[in-house]
């Protein structure tokens, strides 16, 4: 029976980075979950981004090697409205993808998440999103990298936005470009306030973070092209409960469906230091665990 694979995005400890944690004490917490695989944001985890040192990669390549991980999914950022009175054309759209594409190749990554700049309040994404992937999936051919746009709240399954990447993937029959699955689009219960966030604040812009309650059932529309999840939480407690995301649905549902891809830990709570390294590891704890009861109870024999 085909398990999960399992990782960490160092956006996970975000605060920590650079002031408690350089990379090496990264990848040490990321191997110490149990995980095998590491994933990053390009800006903030590559040194000297977006032209490392020889120096930066041989230490890069030479972590992998000692704590035996590999790389997953490069963030990447194409921001369209970088110039304040004009957006980015298609072509230079394509031309920030295909960078980031080459130097996700050479880390090691499989997956590049792309982040085009918004149009709207259901993340939308700009309109040169289509025509730049377009122009780069022979190069995601060359290098075997998939291009996964991630599906994070507040849009849903089921909404124009994804049926527009379903239709991109039928419409090219490219086997380079798949979804990326948050799961924070599954968050059943609202998180605590923010310093400063106001109830008027909460029912508006940000309704969102009262979870947008995405029924686990819906990833049967899409899991043929989910390539990739990101495993958002925020809080989950000594008991291994998670206040906010309904592990005990979704594990069932992706097993049920066959997924044997990646979740990848990320962590979005209490930024203090040290809470992230825990709560990536109650997390694993917490999913490891859902995974061998369901795998167990598929193993009982059938009652007469």
């Amino acid at each position: 029976m085909s398990g999960f694979q399992y990782g960490v995005s160092l956006y996970s400890y975000t605060d920590d980075f650079g002031t408690v944690l350089n990379l090496d004490d990264a990848f040490y917490h990321v191997a110490h979950t149990g995980a095998s695989g590491i994933e990053i944001l390009g800006e903030t985890h590559v040194g000297h981004y977006p032209e490392p040192s020889s120096a930066w990669l041989d230490s890069w390549h030479a972590l992998l090697a000692t704590y035996g991980l590999e790389p997953t999914n490069f963030a990447s950022w194409i921001d369209t409205h970088i110039q304040k009175n004009r957006d980015l054309t298609v072509d230079e759209a394509a031309a920030q993808l295909a960078l980031d594409l080459n130097l996700a190749k050479r880390l090691g990554f499989r997956f590049v998440r792309p982040k085009f700049g918004v149009i709207d309040d259901e993340l939308t994404p700009h309109p040169v999103w289509e025509g730049a992937v377009e122009r780069v999936l022979d190069l995601a051919a060359r290098l075997d990298i998939v291009i996964c746009p991630e599906i994070h709240a507040p849009t849903p399954i089921r909404h124009p936005v994804v049926d527009a990447y379903v239709d991109f993937i039928q419409r090219t029959g490219t086997r380079h470009f798949g979804l990326l699955i948050d799961t924070g689009i599954f968050q059943d219960r609202p998180l605590p306030y923010w310093p400063g966030e106001t109830p008027e604040m909460r029912e508006s812009a940000m309704s969102f973070l009262n979870g947008i309650k995405v029924p686990v059932e819906h990833l049967r529309d899409v899991i043929d092209h989910v390539v990739f999840i990101q495993a958002k939480f925020h809080h989950i407690d000594e008991d291994l409960q998670d206040q906010h995301i309904p592990w005990e649905t979704i594990v069932p549902m992706l097993k049920s469906l066959g997924y044997s891809g990646y979740l990848s830990s990320e962590y979005e709570g209490v930024r203090d230091p040290w809470v992230a390294i825990e709560q990536v590891r109650r997390q694993h704890a917490l999913i490891r665990k859902l995974e061998r009861e369901y795998d167990n109870r598929q193993q009982e024999p059938a009652h007469a």
